[in-house]
């Protein structure tokens, strides 16, 4: 399960930037996950329950974890049809040519996080 060590990544680099922000804590923090990320959005909430639990970084037991889901989307470059694939390589399921960009769906970021003084 390779989201936790994503999850302690996330982590360290949150709280280095806190920190860096003259935070103590870290309150909250908001990631995206795209649908073909390769990121498991229930282990990454697991991983996340774990290390708050263990204190890692400037988390606390009140810090709050949100993940935004991100959908997969492609287009044609031969029709212009717009689909949902179920991978990143897909056939357009219009035209049946294998000629399509994939416009969402791998974004695995740190949307934004938010800390405070307050301990």
């Amino acid at each position: 399960m390779h989201e936790m060590s994503l999850m302690s990544e996330i982590i360290k680099i949150v709280s280095e930037d806190a920190r860096l922000h003259g935070f103590s804590k870290v309150d909250s923090i908001v990631v995206i996950v795209g649908d073909l990320s390769n990121v498991l959005p229930d282990a990454l909430e697991l991983a996340f329950f774990h290390f708050r639990k263990q204190g890692l970084g400037m988390l606390d037991e009140n810090t709050e974890f949100e993940i935004i889901r991100e959908v997969a989307k492609a287009k044609c470059q031969t029709c212009l049809f717009e689909f949902t694939p179920d991978y990143r390589m897909a056939l357009c399921p219009k035209c049946m040519l294998p000629n399509c960009l994939l416009v969402s769906g791998e974004t695995f970021r740190v949307e934004s996080y938010e800390g405070s003084d307050e301990l």
